[in-house]
């Protein structure tokens, strides 16, 4: 799908005029973004469909680098990772705008919003290291908005934290280019990749993308390099929700990335365009999760629910309880530091080290610079 780009706007003091990669100058004096699949095209002072890349003279300029719509620190299974480091703090931020049109989005006040007002704060790559580090974070989350659209400030900010040895986090709809995917991946540690459905008529009608995009971001993960990742699907009551839609879906899982890549399918709520659509009962998440179950995925989790068994990691092969979760909360833990089932042996997908303590359920926001006592 093309995408014609949003007519002028005015530039605004608060943003910023940072160089951006991923465009090209085509014949007709239009430069073209080359990020993501949208492929804008851009006359002088245009915006693409992600609002935050914009055409200023010959050059694109990324608007929102070293800004930020606010800093917190979560626990990792929030993302949500539960094979990443469980138990682990996670310092999360995003900025504003994004390269798909979702009519269910849940965070829509930021990943929708045209004001830069909203990007409260400012912080340099070296500025977000330095707070992940003070605060005993393991990991930088690039969430809330898609991180895709802001790959140059991510990928700065991850080379700052692997500087002093913190892991990335990129949370993302994958909807992204192949030169720009490697170039961002080889940036990140792990990842969640939304995949939003199975279905392209409902990437077309109600994300306004392409399925195909998505599900080559998720290939390439897979087969060419060494990013941990997990798979979130937000169930749509009537949308998305069908067991034959399920059943495609995990199948296609299993066969293209294999049985140890965990699944997350979460609860809708209303919100943003879908206020009529009902929330997501907690018997169609156990049931999306007995199908993929079913089909042979090893671990398939339920979220934005209190469900113990869709929070628990069992070992595949005795099925002996490993993790066991309450919302965000890791109630037990019995996987031994090398990752291992301490009952068979049995190694678990997933990146663990010794089980050091519980962040919990907490949401701290932070400001870059401050001091808190944790």
């Amino acid at each position: 799908m093309k995408h014609e780009p949003m007519t002028n706007t005015p530039s605004m003091t608060t943003e910023s005029d940072y160089p951006a990669r991923y465009w090209h100058a085509n014949d007709d004096g239009r430069i073209q973004c080359d990020l993501c699949p949208r492929d804008c095209k851009l006359n002088d002072g245009q915006r693409g469909a992600c609002f935050v890349r914009q055409r200023i003279g010959d050059q694109m300029i990324l608007t929102t680098y070293g800004r930020s719509s606010g800093f917190c620190i979560d626990p990792i299974e929030k993302k949500p990772l539960n094979h990443f480091y469980p138990g682990s703090s996670v310092l999360s931020f995003g900025t504003a705008g994004c390269n798909l049109a979702c009519k269910f989005c849940q965070n829509w006040d930021i990943s929708k919003s045209r004001d830069m007002d909203k990007l409260m704060d400012q912080a340099s790559p070296t500025a977000i290291a330095d707070a992940a580090e003070q605060y005993g974070c393991k990991s930088v989350a690039f969430t809330y908005n898609d991180p895709v659209i802001f790959a140059e400030y991510a990928m700065d900010v991850a080379d700052a934290c692997h500087a002093r040895g913190i892991k990335t986090v990129a949370v993302t709809a994958g909807y992204i280019h192949d030169q720009a995917r490697r170039d961002f991946f080889a940036k990140m540690d792990a990842a969640n990749v939304d995949l939003k459905a199975f279905t392209e008529d409902f990437y077309f009608k109600l994300t306004g993308s392409q399925l195909q995009p998505v599900l080559d971001t998720l290939i390439y993960l897979k087969h060419h390099t060494d990013v941990w990742f997990e798979i979130t699907t937000l169930l749509i009551p009537g949308k998305n929700d069908s067991d034959e839609e399920l059943a495609a879906m995990s199948q296609w899982i299993m066969r293209e990335l294999g049985p140890g890549v965990p699944l997350h399918f979460t609860a809708f709520h209303p919100d943003y365009k879908m206020p009529d659509i009902p929330a997501t009962p907690t018997a169609t998440l156990t049931r999306a999760r007995e199908i993929a179950l079913n089909v042979g995925l090893d671990y398939v989790y339920t979220g934005n629910v209190h469900d113990l068994a869709g929070g628990t990691t069992s070992c595949p092969a005795c099925q002996t309880p490993l993790i066991i979760r309450n919302w965000h909360q890791i109630v037990q833990y019995h996987i031994t530091p090398e990752g291992h089932c301490p009952n068979c042996k049995m190694p678990l997908a997933g990146r663990f080290e010794a089980f050091s303590g519980n962040f919990g359920q907490r949401r701290i926001p932070i400001a870059i610079g401050a001091t808190y006592n944790l």
